[in-house]
């Protein structure tokens, strides 16, 4: 059983930009998922008032996020820190397209 702490359950946040002129579509919105997955941590990202949980492909596909929307990533867990500085990285680097 591992020893929670209360830095564990701090939620930090992060300010991104879409930079890719596609923006937030299938694929990327995929890759989003897919190493938001690969985290411990409870990660959500919002646009506006909308906020989707970053590990459901369902959702994160709902935010239509275009060219130059701003989302706030969100993160509660062991491996928080981590997780948001991964995350904020694949979307400045325009998924891989640009």
């Amino acid at each position: 059983m591992t020893q929670e702490t209360s830095a564990d359950r701090r939620e930090i946040t992060k300010q991104v930009k879409i930079p890719n002129s596609l923006g937030l579509h299938a694929r990327p919105a995929m890759q989003l998922v897919d190493l938001a997955n690969r985290f411990e941590a409870s990660l959500q990202i919002a646009k506006g008032n909308q906020l989707v949980d970053a590990k459901s492909i369902m959702q994160v596909m709902t935010l239509a996020a275009t060219q130059g929307t701003k989302l706030t990533l969100s993160a509660t867990g062991p491996d928080a820190t981590q997780a948001l500085a991964a995350m904020a990285e694949l979307i400045a680097e325009g998924f891989g397209e640009e």
